[in-house]
């Protein structure tokens, strides 16, 4: 594992004369996009499908289960940022850790591989839940499913071209955007705590504790869409070379984000249950099913009420796909930057100093990707996910705390190795739960492993071609 090279650049060297990015990112500006990003639409359109993974309020206790995943897994992600700080995250971790000659290869390629299939997939999901909030507005766009389609496809291109632009000016965008996502989200929380209805919010089904195979998978199955409200607290990975002190910016927006998201989080999905029965909101279809929180708002303060939260939770949720698409625009740039993706698109604009290619065809993918349905994509997502991302990435850290002690750790993991042997039987346990599912299981596992083997495919016929590793020729022995 020795080969790996400039692993503190994260990116890798550009050429001669090329334009760099800029850290200007610092610990507030940091954690409001991890923030943004995480809380977004998410706790606003999946708390009944948690509610129906086992069929009553003992389903929150999902909240637990998944903020311990993040929890550790924040931390493997922490100090692999803190080391290998670059644009592009994940990639930058894969590729380093593994390798950047060998292994890293194949990685980092799998990494974008995915990353197509399911990263514009998931910033496409908070287009399509702003939609089904907006129908609750505008009765008559639920009557045509394709005005819905092309209107998601719409909200993608306008955060598209909101992110044209300079890190400095969508910084300050970001702080404003955050400070309506905590207003947003403390509104709903002290109106259900001052309604609180302890009958509701504790109306449990018999035998809603039997520690049984069906609440294991229930449990599991719930925690995924738990995790799908905590994925971003490491979207300040992806902007990791535009960070200020990253080995201080970086563990302190991850640690802090997934503290106050899983605050929020569960504090609003209690106060829904103490307001809206919980069997109306697992009744698919119904008004509190696509969009309980204007349900919610209408129980306590009438129409207005609605129809103010609706507005407000389309603002958040816009946060979120803005913060998504800003982090995500920075893979294809790194990679290209790399020599891993096409290098056309590892350029910067020549004023703005963004990368102007990646962001456009981020955008593009999440355009096309706004038509398909918002069903089983929180899970397919999440699976899809958890061997080559978050599972690599802790084989990865392994990797470099054995083969790599040159490797600068200005931040340690807590308690190493513990909380990384938590994270990673914490996404085995939801992966397994996810394919265990008696109806959709083989489809979500048909997705996972489908991608993985096409992906492999793809790299191994590419390689051949480019001549690149494993197909590389070995140096000749000198001659003595």
């Amino acid at each position: 594992m020795a080969e790996t090279s400039n692993s503190s650049t994260g990116s890798g060297a550009s050429g001669a004369g090329q334009a760099q990015l800029r850290r200007h990112l610092g610990v507030l500006n940091a954690t409001s996009i991890n923030m943004s990003n995480m809380i977004g639409i998410g706790p606003f359109i999946t708390v009944p499908l948690i509610l129906s993974t086992l069929g009553g309020p003992q389903a929150l206790i999902s909240w637990f289960v998944g903020a311990i995943i993040a929890m550790a897994d924040g931390l493997v992600v922490s100090e692999l940022g803190a080391s290998l700080a670059g644009a592009g995250g994940p990639y930058v971790f894969l590729r380093d850790s593994f390798g950047r000659e060998r292994w890293g290869k194949l990685m980092a390629w799998m990494f974008i591989w995915q990353f197509l299939f399911s990263g514009t997939l998931e910033i496409a999901s908070g287009s399509i839940g702003m939609v089904q909030y907006l129908s609750f507005l505008w009765k008559a766009l639920a009557a045509h499913p394709w005005g819905i389609k092309f209107m998601a496809a719409g909200i993608s291109s306008l955060v598209m071209f909101s992110l044209y632009r300079k890190i400095q000016d969508i910084a300050k965008l970001m702080m404003i955007l955050w400070i309506t996502t905590l207003v947003t989200t403390g509104w709903v929380i002290v109106s259900g705590l001052a309604k609180m209805n302890t009958h509701l919010a504790f109306d449990f089904p018999p035998h809603a504790f039997d520690l049984n195979w069906a609440f294991l998978i229930g449990l599991g199955t719930g925690t995924i869409q738990v995790i799908y409200n905590y994925l971003g607290y490491n979207q300040v990975c992806y902007l990791g070379g535009e960070v200020k002190e990253p080995e201080r910016t970086i563990p302190y927006a991850v640690i802090l984000s997934i503290l106050g998201v899983t605050a929020i989080d569960f504090l609003l999905s209690f106060s829904f249950v103490s307001v809206v029965p919980w069997r109306e909101m697992v009744k698919e279809g119904s008004l509190a099913y696509n969009a309980v929180a204007s349900v919610f708002m209408d129980k306590i303060y009438g129409q207005w009420g609605a129809v103010a939260i609706s507005v407000m939770i389309l603002f958040t949720a816009f946060a979120s796909v803005f913060a998504l698409m800003l982090g995500y625009s920075r893979v294809p740039y790194a990679a290209a930057q790399d020599g891993a993706f096409f290098r056309w698109f590892g350029v910067l604009h020549p004023k703005g100093e963004f990368p102007h290619r990646s962001v456009v065809l981020i955008g593009v993918l999440c355009i096309i990707a706004s038509f398909f349905t918002l069903a089983d994509i929180i899970t397919a997502l999440i699976l899809a996910r958890v061997l080559v991302v978050f599972g690599g990435q802790i084989i990865g850290l392994f990797i470099l705390r054995k083969y790599r002690p040159e490797v600068p750790r200005p931040f340690k993991m807590w308690l190493y190795p513990i909380p990384a042997v938590l994270a990673l039987v914490g996404w085995l346990y939801v992966f397994g739960a996810g394919i265990a599912d008696p109806v959709k299981g083989w489809k979500f596992a048909l997705y996972a492993f489908g991608t993985i083997a096409a992906g492999l495919v793809a790299y191994f016929i590419l390689a051949a071609r480019k001549g690149d590793w494993p197909f590389a020729p070995r140096p000749r022995p000198q001659g003595r």
